[in-house]
């Protein structure tokens, strides 16, 4: 017999959440049916909406998507080894029966994975998951933007904002990033080559885009709501195109908060303004996630992960998850580079790459920073490369 643990939410989040408000108690699993497998946790996911669509009956399990093995199986679809990703909410083990996702809220409640090649697994939860597809479908489904638009993403530097403002400079647009820290501001254009930020502590938003989006705003990725979002909508072009996807701002509110009037700029400017969730787009998984899937090889997708260890861990991360997805704490911190032709973004310097995975720049005063894209010497080839994790005083 199999010993699972999983988490209980004791009640209701007030406000902010606290390790108190969760409880790790034991289950007995019983034998696994016909067409059920048993699956293993190995990472579970941390996301916002967790906090507002626990329901009203408490306590309650915690919910959430999890990457898990098979490691015994009576279904043949899901053979042991296999990896999946499903909405078994924060436990060790569960016993599976696939016929659930039929009455599960969460879509899709089960599938397995693709193959990852030699990236980590837990991609299947981050860029190559439910975040990835809420940023690749929101974006071209319902912005659709064009080539030469003005994209503006508020919380650009979480997950799924600094996700959608990557894909919008695939699609060649420029991208504004909306963020609350100069930290969060540099690495999103440093890093992830947005083309303005702002950090909506400091100044004057309507200014900044008046200032950064002359010719206005095309396009508005909203992770935040609130008066930041009445703002970029006072500065969006006639027929711009808004994708809802969020309102963290409010989130965490005990109290009812004033209500904002948008209509009038909706209906002066012919605005299209639209709520999403991803499970809208379930029967499209595989495409959102082998097209992010084929970004992150290519390159042209860099993601940051921050991995916390033990199940104990979970409340801490889920209580900090707001800027944990810019870390990255996986055994792969060297430099990547990749043989594919890119568009140069920045100057082109070179730099020598070691037998031993290392890099140095070389016959240059120039120092790389991470983002930027570089000719690499490998013996007496060269080839372009892109610089996607750097060190401490410039080291590559």
């Amino acid at each position: 017999m199999v010993i699972s643990k999983k988490y209980i939410v004791v009640a209701p989040f007030g406000g902010e959440p606290k390790t108190s408000d969760f409880q790790i108690v034991e289950e007995d699993l019983p034998s696994l049916k016909d067409n059920e497998f048993l699956a293993q946790a190995a990472y579970f996911s941390v996301d916002p909406y967790q906090r507002v669509k626990l329901g009203n009956q408490f306590p309650c399990d915690m919910i959430g998507g999890q990457i898990a093995k098979v490691i015994e199986s009576k279904n043949p679809n899901y053979p042991v080894g296999a990896w999946v990703m499903g909405h078994f909410g924060w436990r060790t083990y569960t016993n599976v029966n696939p016929a659930v996702s039929e009455r599960s809220p969460q879509k899709p409640y089960l599938y397995v994975l693709p193959d990852f090649g030699n990236l980590p697994v837990s991609l299947g939860i981050g860029v190559c998951g439910r975040v990835g597809n809420t940023a690749y479908f929101g974006l071209t489904r319902i912005c659709q933007p064009k080539p030469g638009e003005t994209v503006v993403v508020s919380g650009a530097a979480g997950a799924v904002g600094s996700h959608v403002g990557q894909i919008a400079k695939i699609l060649g647009c420029k991208v504004i990033g909306i963020a609350g820290t100069d930290e969060k501001c540099k690495w999103l254009e440093n890093e992830l080559c947005f083309d303005s930020t702002y950090n909506y502590k400091n100044g004057n938003l309507a200014d900044f885009l008046k200032e950064k989006a002359p010719n206005g705003v095309d396009c508005y990725f909203d992770n935040v709501g609130g008066e930041l979002s009445n703002i970029v909508l006072s500065q969006m072009n006639e027929y711009g195109r808004i994708a809802v996807c969020g309102a963290i701002s409010a989130y965490n509110a005990q109290n009812p908060l004033k209500a904002i009037i948008v209509q009038p700029m909706i209906v002066s400017k012919q605005l299209r303004m639209e709520g999403f969730q991803v499970n809208r787009y379930a029967n499209q998984t595989m495409e959102g996630i082998k097209q992010n899937l084929q970004w992150v090889e290519e390159g042209k997708l860099i993601y940051r992960e921050h991995i916390w260890d033990g199940f104990e861990s979970a409340p801490n991360a889920f209580i900090g998850e707001k800027w944990h997805n810019k870390k990255k704490l996986i055994d792969e911190e060297k430099i990547k580079l990749k043989k594919k032709e890119y568009e140069k973004k920045r100057n082109i310097e070179t730099i020598d790459l070691q037998n031993d995975g290392t890099a140095v720049v070389s016959d240059s005063p120039y120092i790389a920073t991470t983002g930027d894209y570089v000719l690499v010497k490998w013996g007496n080839e060269k080839y372009p490369g892109q610089v996607l994790s750097i060190f401490e005083d410039g080291q590559l």
